[in-house]
């Protein structure tokens, strides 16, 4: 990505699967920011066809519907289940859809309605986008609620839930790494309620400057 041309902050989210980042990310947009969200981009790329393909080489029928296009739980079911498949399919959507993100920041910078942009990416850490970053923001929740959102809000069982954040990096690494704390221990109004007052920190030091 070229040097930012403002001094918007750029705001990543990172914390444990489940932990509440999204809802973070859509009171920071509802306060003005620009959310740059890298699931969704992600869906979008697994969906061109030259992935399409590769995908289906790499893994299989058994990972494609009738349609032949990728069948993103069948998917996950094989590349979270072993390191070197997860590592496989992150070289391959990766790039890309860092791209299309550094291309979604870069003109979300310039639009002078945005205050602040925001990344919300489950692999901020691992897959480099705290580059990105101004600053990064920890959401920390208690594991057993965790478990009990995902299992509510996804459909996972614990082992589901425990494979995917094996994945990734300590949690306990990732927090040293931010900036900024939020606590998602009670209600999701107070969740919001601490982005709002993350945005003045963060957001309103800006235009004070």
């Amino acid at each position: 990505m070229s040097e930012p041309t403002s001094n918007k902050p750029i705001i990543g989210l990172a914390g444990g699967v489940g932990a509440g980042k999204s809802t973070v990310a859509a009171e920071l947009g509802r306060l003005g920011c620009a959310v740059v969200d890298a699931d969704a981009i992600g869906h979008r790329v697994l969906d061109e066809p030259d992935i399409r393909e590769a995908v289906r080489r790499r893994w299989g029928d058994r990972v494609t519907d009738a349609d032949g296009r990728v069948d993103r739980s069948a998917l996950a079911e094989v590349v979270f289940a072993d390191r070197d498949e997860a590592e496989a399919i992150n070289r391959l959507l990766h790039p890309r859809i860092r791209r299309l993100a550094e291309k979604q920041v870069e003109q979300s910078l310039r639009q002078e309605s945005v205050a602040a942009v925001v990344i919300d990416a489950p692999l901020l850490f691992e897959a480099g986008w705290d580059e990105l970053c101004t600053v990064c923001v920890f959401v920390d929740s208690p594991e057993d609620e965790r478990r009990r959102r995902v299992a509510q809000e996804r459909g996972w069982d614990e082992p589901t839930w425990r494979r995917r954040e094996k994945m990734q990096i300590p949690l306990d690494k990732k927090a040293r790494s931010c900036q900024y704390r939020v606590e998602n221990s009670s209600s999701v109004s107070h969740l919001r309620e601490q982005a709002r007052e993350l945005f003045q920190k963060v957001v309103g030091s800006v235009g004070r400057s």
